[in-house]
């Protein structure tokens, strides 16, 4: 009989292993309950897409009208993550209409609003750089430890593309790189680095950093920070532009660390206001930067046509009819078509007729 118990006990142990390793629960460890919506959150069934921008002084409106055009255009549903740094009375305009569309437009973004932080022993001297807080850029390896990879863009930046568009870059990185940027020009005529620079830039023309890819886990590994400081203790009577030229100078002792990316991923007034100079008629321009205040200005009004045909759509309303075909019609209107950038209004439309035609 003691035989026969310690039989059942061993096969009762056995079940039980077997049970453990073979028939237990398929627990998914990586879902997370969100906590505005009650439910586990889409993020952990898709990649997350970090969206980085810096917002200070008047560009609340500017930054909202950038994270529209990326949610317009995210014709793919990608989870989108905004993160803003940003100040009051800033943040609470900002979250109030976060919030309103996230409420529209369920599961499909999330945003985080963080307070500015510069180092503290030149705070000040960090903040009025350039541009109100553009520099915060700058800090976003140590700021931002528990993200792999971002886009940062500038509050003047519309998506004209998904984010998969640019995203894609990164699966091209080599070992070494480290981030990607545009060029600055195209054309050594019009060239501000080769012009008027007064240190070091990168290759012949310089990059603009209004549109930039960014592996920190690979910057944090390069001690991104640790390069930044002393480049700007030593240059810091000679820069212009702040930290797009502290930029432009580390990659110009590393350059093995930047990838460059097409200019129609950051497309600018001087690509077409005196020649056009970046070939985008072929795939279309992806993200436009409307700098020096060209989204608010009749100086090029195709910029402002399309910064106000984005402004004025509404999420609940049909894209074709709401948005897409009356931006057609505005580009088609005479002072478009009468100014030097009006020449790229099919450039401009490539990308959403081909995701938002009469079918859509």
């Amino acid at each position: 009989m003691r035989h026969f118990h310690m039989c059942f006990l061993c096969f009762m142990a056995l079940t039980t292993i077997f049970y453990i390793f073979h028939e237990r629960p398929n627990w998914d460890h990586t879902a997370s309950f969100h906590p505005d919506t009650g439910t586990n959150a889409v993020r952990h069934k898709k990649n997350t897409f970090h969206i980085v921008a810096v917002a200070c002084g008047q560009r609340a409106q500017e930054t909202l009208v950038m994270i529209k055009s990326a949610i317009l255009f995210n014709y793919y549903q990608e989870y989108l993550k905004f993160i803003i740094f940003t100040e009051a009375p800033l943040t609470e305009i900002i979250k109030e209409k976060l919030t309103d569309w996230r409420d529209t437009l369920s599961q499909q973004f999330e945003y985080e609003l963080l307070p500015l932080k510069f180092p503290n022993q030149s705070e000040r001297e960090w903040k009025t750089l350039f541009k109100p807080c553009a520099a915060q850029r700058l800090f976003l390896p140590s700021l931002l430890k528990d993200v792999d990879s971002l886009l940062y863009v500038d509050t003047d930046i519309l998506f004209l593309s998904p984010i998969t568009d640019i995203w894609k870059y990164f699966g091209k990185f080599n070992e070494t790189q480290i981030a990607a940027l545009a060029p600055e020009h195209e054309n050594e005529n019009i060239g501000w680095y080769n012009r008027f620079a007064r240190h070091p830039f990168y290759g012949r023309l310089g990059v603009n950093s209004g549109v930039m890819l960014m592996n920190l886990t690979r910057m944090r590994q390069f001690n991104w920070e640790q390069h930044v400081f002393p480049i700007y203790k030593e240059f810091k009577l000679r820069i212009t532009w702040g930290d797009q030229d502290i930029i432009n100078i580390l990659f110009y002792y590393h350059p093995d660390k930047l990838f460059i990316i097409p200019c129609e991923y950051n497309y600018r007034p001087d690509h077409c206001m005196y020649m056009s100079i970046c070939n985008s008629s072929h795939s279309g321009i992806k993200l436009i930067h409307g700098n020096r205040g060209y989204f608010h200005s009749d100086k090029q009004p195709l910029f402002k046509t399309v910064y106000a045909a984005i402004e004025s759509y509404q999420f609940s309303s049909n894209v074709y009819s709401d948005f897409l075909l009356p931006l057609r019609t505005a580009l088609n209107a005479q002072p478009v078509n009468e100014s030097s950038c009006g020449k790229i209004s099919g450039d401009i439309l490539l990308v959403a007729n081909s995701l938002f035609g009469s079918t859509y």
